[in-house]
């Protein structure tokens, strides 16, 4: 024969026949509390799972649990080279293997080619006008203290 059991609403427990408190809402849902302290936390809106001693706590964090001593198995991660944008795979391998005599040529004439540009548009740009700036300063009257008038002193 076996023995009709309930868990308990809040703690997950096992609730045996003449133990435990039934609590019904007034919208009909019933909760079943094995006891007092469950019943209070659950009226405080406590979440057990932040609590140590209920079930879902210990399942959140993976409390009591036996593990079988079983090998997880790992797949091997196989290489595979994609094309990056805007660049084709045989591109790619054709400058990896190519020398590093050739490889600094070409990053030689990458660099000079830069320079010559940016010379070139220092040259284009034409100097700004400071001495015109100096002329205004000077111009400037300054103004004499004028007498006060009226008001407290």
């Amino acid at each position: 024969m076996s023995v009709k059991t309930d868990l308990c609403h809040f703690s997950l427990f096992k609730i045996y026949p003449g133990h435990g408190k039934r609590y019904i809402r007034q919208d009909g849902k019933t909760f079943i509390f094995i006891n007092s302290k469950c019943q209070r936390s659950f009226f405080m809106k406590r979440n057990p799972r932040d609590i140590n001693w209920t079930v879902l706590y210990r399942r959140k964090n993976k409390k009591g649990q036996q593990e079988e001593v079983t090998k997880k198995r790992t797949r091997k991660s196989t290489k595979f080279q994609r094309s990056i944008a805007g660049t084709s795979l045989a591109e790619i391998m054709a400058k990896k293997n190519q020398k590093p005599e050739v490889r600094k040529a070409q990053r030689e004439q990458a660099i000079k080619a830069a320079k010559e540009k940016a010379r070139g548009k220092k040259d284009t740009k034409k100097p700004a006008k400071p001495a015109q700036k100096q002329k205004n300063r000077a111009e400037k009257k300054v103004k004499s203290a004028a007498p006060r008038v009226g008001g407290k002193r």
